[in-house]
């Protein structure tokens, strides 16, 4: 079992900055891929990035490209997500989520993942 622990989220307008952080704690052997979603209202959750912790080879879902950036602190345990230029279509409930793979290849934002967090709402006004 893993536990995640988001937080960091809050109100900005658009055009600023806001940078979430996840701690994981429990079963380390559970994790080595580790990623950043997100919901809004009356959407499907869509995934935002994810890093592989072996190698820290990241991949970003194409609404977000040269915007955000996923990091990790091997020290703290946790993952981050620096958002930068944020639009009001940023706007959404944002989730960290954990799961193992045996491939960098399969730690992507398309992946099913096995643990999630409570979420951190992230609010974009224009």
């Amino acid at each position: 079992q893993v536990q995640l622990v988001e937080s960091g989220g809050g109100s900005v307008q658009a055009g600023g900055s806001l940078r979430l952080s996840c701690a994981a704690s429990g079963n380390a052997a559970s994790s080595n891929c580790m990623g950043w979603f997100r919901q809004a209202p009356g959407k499907e959750r869509e995934g935002v990035a994810t890093i592989y912790t072996g190698s820290g080879s990241t991949i970003y879902g194409d609404s977000v490209k040269g915007r955000f950036t996923i990091s990790q602190d091997n020290a703290k345990n946790t993952v981050d997500l620096q958002m930068n230029s944020l639009k009001p279509d940023d706007t959404g409930m944002y989730y960290c989520a954990t799961r193992f793979v045996v491939h960098r290849v399969l730690c992507n934002v398309g992946s099913d993942f096995a643990y999630w967090g409570q979420g951190t709402q992230v609010t974009v006004s224009s």
